[in-house]
């Protein structure tokens, strides 16, 4: 049953083709956005840690683990996924003749 039977138009992937550049890139946005929506939380809380119970180097701890985060947002950001290594199909030279044994040889006169 295909799509079109139940009212849905969307397409059916029919091929191996990587997704659309403008995909990739649409993910590669939304996971910068959220590693760097995690920087801010973690402020906030290492504040809160350091105000409410005088846990110094816990806030220390959790500062510590913000800092890399614009860094390693930035690094997945403009990481495009790996290419896909394809299966060529080459002609290899086989050692093996098609016919290995002893051929015999008719003169003519």
């Amino acid at each position: 049953m295909s799509g079109s039977q139940h009212g849905d138009d969307t397409p059916v992937l029919i091929t191996e083709a990587k997704p659309s550049y403008d995909d990739e890139q649409a993910v590669r946005r939304r996971k910068y956005a959220i590693m760097m929506a995690c920087r801010i939380p973690c402020l906030a809380f290492a504040a809160l840690i350091y105000q409410a119970w005088q846990l110094w180097w816990l806030s220390l701890i959790i500062i510590a683990i913000s800092v890399p985060l614009p860094w390693m947002a930035v690094l997945i950001a403009n990481d495009r996924p790996p290419r896909k290594q394809e299966k060529v199909n080459r002609y290899r030279h086989s050692s093996r003749a098609l016919e290995a044994r002893e051929h015999q040889v008719i003169e003519g006169a």
